[in-house]
Parts: C-alpha cells; structure tokens; sequence
C-alpha cells in the first residue's frame, strides 16, 4: 500500500506562492493517478487538482485553474502542487490522495491519503 507525506504548507500573504510536495513510499508510485484536495473545517472536501500517472492527463478545479499547476516526478515518488496568486480562499488543509489508475478516476474513488498540511493565506 503506499503511504504519502505532505509538506510545503504554512502561512502565507495574499498574492505570494507556494509549492506542496507528497511523497509517496511503499508502493510503485508511477501505478497511481494522483490528486490534490483540501479541506476547510465544516465543508466539504474539496476537489484542487489530479494527474494520471503518464503525466498526460490533468484536471482542475474550477477554483484553482490558472493559478495552480500539478505536477510529478516518478523517478522521486512525489506529486507537486504550485499554487500562485494565492487568495485567502485559498486557506484549507490540503490533502494529496492516489489511486492505482490508468487515467485519471472519479475524484470519490481515491483510497490512498496523506495527512494534510495547513496552507493559510492572510495578510
């Protein structure tokens, strides 16, 4: 099974960037479409960004697309997530999932999940 470790987050101004990384042990980690989701306390988890495991196919969110990018290095185990023009909105543990995939599954069906790191966007 493989097992992921978020890092990257923390406290940030509005308009700055940030990059999370995960990576992920275990397993082969070049099986897994990847993915990015995050949480705010009393809301749903929230869809950001997923990448199949070719790095051919993304997906994003509404809310993100264009300010963010997901990326992966499989030869490091780990997915990225470069978020820019950061907006308080923004403020959420952000998750990192995986899912043995040949393209990119439904966002309910991922069944590997990091612990979270908090991103915090105020001025």
């Amino acid at each position: 099974q493989l097992q992921l470790v978020e890092s990257g987050g923390g406290l940030v101004q509005p308009g700055a960037s940030l990059r999370l990384s995960c990576v992920g042990s275990g397993d082969i980690f070049s099986r897994y479409a990847m993915a990015w989701f995050r949480l705010v306390p009393g809301q749903e988890r929230e869809f950001v960004a997923a990448m199949s495991w070719s790095e051919a196919i993304t997906d994003y969110a509404h809310s993100v697309k264009g300010r963010s990018t997901i990326s992966r290095n499989n030869a490091k185990s780990t997915v990225y997530l470069q978020m820019n023009n950061l907006k308080p909105e923004d403020t959420a543990v952000y998750y990192c999932a995986g899912k043995i995939s040949w393209g990119i599954p439904d966002i309910n069906s991922y069944d590997v999940w990091g612990q979270g790191t908090q991103v915090t966007v105020a001025s």
